[in-house]
């Protein structure tokens, strides 16, 4: 039965430290390392690191405003509030359709994990069926989401854990290998130095590296459902993004070490690869399935994220009003099905390009979060103004380093912008961004003058 009614506050600390960590572990990691470790060999950890530290500052920026302002729906409506409608509008659109394309990329390697047991079943099938099994978990209550993601994100962030620590131990041991001899640390340096690819590659690494990091920001989307947002938002910030970076860090480097960087392929997760070329059949098969896990984790978050931003921009008159409907357990199921319809999109991308689909959507994703990361830097800043001096003193959860934290993190974005031009993969998307706003531009344009109308 469809109502008008709020979200539900369901979402508990763990939840939402858990759903950060479903968008933000997934592909990026599982499988666009290994593009990472070919562009930047053994440095790729630090590139990693490079990255984290930015990101870190996005979301502590936008951990400031959550705090402050609890709502589900998150910067844009910040942007809305502080700066300008036309400035919520672009964010809203632009992240909706940010995570329709996350979406697309975390399906669209469904296929190739698959092929590790089944090389004979097309992508298509493979994702079209996940596809549908996250919907369906989608349009139940926010509880049976944040349940189920929660486990989710807790099998593939322990899966991590055991992984690092079990090459950690075939390292220094040799224990589990086929010549049973330690591995130790010869393959940062024997393969060409541990800068094997040149500052060039370090740099270059950094656009994929950036794409990894994306859905971070959850944490302020899910404020609105969370208990208690005051303690629970501060708290998701500053252990979420240190979990992260100890898992990509800490993976990235355990992989370089047990095998030579440049022998990693890309038909699959290098987590897989690896281990299934070091002899340890059981335990590819074992990530093969955590890696799968983790992409339908992470597209459960997406989903999650784009229904209810969806839902905000709906009550703000920024989208079709029939979006704001909520069902009888708070879930804007509306949201869920619009956003699941143009993510469908990527079953038939699976079957025309199996092999080629996720590097399109990689470099669309790509400029689209860098997008969002700017408007949440820039929103911030009009935040600060707001507030005025005052206001600043009171606030109970503040950003570190502001304002030199705000203009280094849009040097760094700017410095992968004009790295992505140099890379004909990523450069079309970077033309096609300009193309894109502009249609965002002129779809608030119409928005207006119909309400004008009215």
């Amino acid at each position: 039965m469809e109502q008008k009614q709020n979200l539900q506050r369901n979402l508990k600390s763990r939840h939402v430290e858990m759903i950060a960590l479903g968008c933000a572990i997934g592909t990026g990691l599982f499988y666009g390392a290994s593009s990472t470790i070919q562009l930047a060999g053994p440095a790729v950890s630090l590139a990693y690191a490079i990255g984290g530290i930015f990101i870190y500052f996005v979301i502590r920026a936008l951990g400031e405003m959550s705090v402050y302002r609890p709502v589900s729906g998150s910067f844009p409506d910040y942007a809305q509030l502080y700066w300008s409608p036309l400035a919520g509008f672009i964010a809203g659109w632009n992240y909706w359709f940010l995570y329709v394309a996350v979406s697309m990329a975390e399906l669209s390697v469904i296929g190739l994990y698959v092929h590790h047991w089944f090389p004979d079943i097309p992508s298509w099938i493979s994702t079209l069926t996940m596809f549908l099994i996250v919907n369906i978990v989608n349009l139940l209550s926010v509880k049976v989401f944040g349940e189920l993601e929660f486990w989710g994100s807790f099998i593939k962030v322990s899966a991590l854990a055991l992984m690092i620590i079990f090459g950690l131990f075939m390292i220094v041991t040799g224990i589990g290998t086929e010549s049973s001899t330690p591995i130790g640390l010869h393959n940062l340096w024997q393969y060409g130095g541990f800068f094997a690819t040149g500052w060039k590659g370090l740099i270059q690494s950094l656009v994929v590296v950036t794409f990894s990091f994306g859905g971070t920001e959850l944490i302020g989307v899910a404020a609105g459902e969370a208990q208690n947002p005051e303690k629970t938002i501060p708290k998701s910030v500053n252990m979420t993004l240190g979990r992260i970076l100890i898992f990509y860090i800490g993976a990235v480097l355990v992989l370089v070490t047990l095998y030579p960087w440049n022998e990693v392929g890309v038909n699959g997760s290098p987590f897989v690869e690896i281990f299934s070329k070091l002899g340890i059949s059981i335990a590819s098969d074992l990530l093969n399935i955590v890696v799968i896990i983790a992409a339908l984790s992470a597209y459960n978050s997406c989903l999650f994220a784009n229904a209810r931003m969806l839902h905000s921009m709906a009550l703000h008159g920024n989208a079709p009003k029939f979006l704001a409907a909520t069902s009888k357990h708070g879930v804007p199921w509306k949201g869920v099905i619009f956003s699941s319809f143009f993510v469908s999109l990527v079953v038939f991308l699976c079957y025309i390009l199996p092999h080629e689909a996720f590097t399109y959507i990689m470099s669309i994703v790509t400029v689209a979060v860098i997008t969002s990361w700017i408007l949440i830097i820039l929103t911030h800043f009009k935040f600060r103004k707001f507030l005025g001096a005052e206001g600043v003193k009171n606030l109970s959860y503040k950003t570190i380093f502001y304002p030199y934290a705000n203009i280094l993190t849009l040097g760094y974005f700017s410095l992968v912008i004009f790295v992505m031009i140099s890379m004909p993969e990523f450069r079309i998307a970077v033309c096609l961004a300009p193309i894109w706003l502009a249609i965002i531009y002129i779809g608030y344009r119409f928005t207006i003058k119909n309400k004008l109308n009215k």
